[in-house]
């Protein structure tokens, strides 16, 4: 089996791109060149490596491929910076990082790492955001070279080390607890909800602790400021990180659900093991900024 870097290269800008058309535009050939070699490469595996949807992603064989091409791709415009000229003008392509983080930390500790790369001027930076109970399957599937996760299992090919617990604390409006007080507490199974989308199992987890077995009322707000803002006016109530949640309990506008509720999420750092200085740099960037989170629960907090 021969696999031509051509039709690699025409399969990774499919997914990239989502379209045959659009994958053309970025390889500056016709689309009827993609197909061809998109077709060459299906003969050559003897399978299927795209299904033709809107987008289009890949099939199993076909994430290998992902995989493989994205390796390649990354290597070799290291490379190409290495052997530019000292000193010389730029020439070679920047470096492509796609990458998956969860919005939580997209909105806090990850900011720090978007403001490193700033100043990278060899990085082009793909951020996917994407829930970290799922972001491993982006690495699974070829699509990012790192990912912010909550699972500590390695991806085949990756290895995995741990970031920061982020600590998610139940929380409503105090009207909103007087509406649906039930003696002591609240009635969990009648109090609407805000959930981030359907991925998100944080408000779950604690009505499960308290045997509601029946969906309250559950709304959706699916970004990660907005969210805050439709606990905070009262929608429903919601986990909030400890940062976001101490500001709006020291001003009344939210009052804690409880005292021994919350969701501890472990992070973990994934990412392809690969001979790459980028990836090393990014990575040692997101440890760091991690670090400096101060993210993780204090013993008994």
């Amino acid at each position: 089996m021969r696999l031509q870097p051509d039709q690699l290269a025409a399969l990774l800008a499919i997914i990239d791109t989502g379209t045959f058309e659009a994958a053309a535009r970025r390889l500056h050939i016709t689309p009827s060149a993609v197909s061809q070699r998109v077709k060459a490469l299906e003969a050559e595996v003897g399978h299927v490596v795209v299904v033709r949807t809107s987008p289009c992603r890949a099939t199993a064989t076909g994430e290998s491929l992902v995989r493989l091409a994205r390796q390649q791709a990354l290597l070799a415009t290291e490379t190409m910076a290495e052997l530019a000229p000292r000193g010389g003008p730029r020439g070679g392509s920047r470096i492509d990082l796609p990458i998956a983080v969860n919005a939580d930390s997209m909105s806090t500790w990850f900011g720090g790492v978007i403001a490193a790369c700033a100043g990278w001027d060899d990085i082009v930076l793909r951020l996917h955001v994407e829930d970290q109970d799922h972001s491993a399957q982006l690495l699974r599937s070829g699509e990012v070279l790192g990912a912010v996760t909550s699972d500590p299992s390695p991806v085949q090919g990756c290895s995995t080390e741990p970031l920061v617990t982020m600590r998610y604390l139940p929380a409503a409006t105090p009207t909103l607890v007087e509406r649906h007080r039930a003696g002591r507490g609240v009635d969990w199974a009648a109090m609407p909800v805000v959930r981030f989308n359907d991925k998100d199992d944080l408000q779950q987890r604690i009505l499960d602790r308290h045997g509601v077995t029946t969906p309250p009322p559950t709304h959706e707000v699916p970004d990660g400021a907005g969210f805050v803002t439709a606990v905070a006016a009262g929608l429903g109530w919601g986990a909030l990180l400890t940062t976001q949640l101490a500001p709006l309990v020291a001003s009344g506008d939210l009052v804690r659900l409880g005292t021994r509720d919350r969701v501890d999420v472990p992070l973990y750092w994934q990412r392809w093991r690969l001979p790459s200085a980028a990836l090393d740099r990014l990575s040692e960037l997101v440890r760091r900024e991690s670090a400096l989170a101060g993210l993780r629960p204090r013993r008994g907090g």
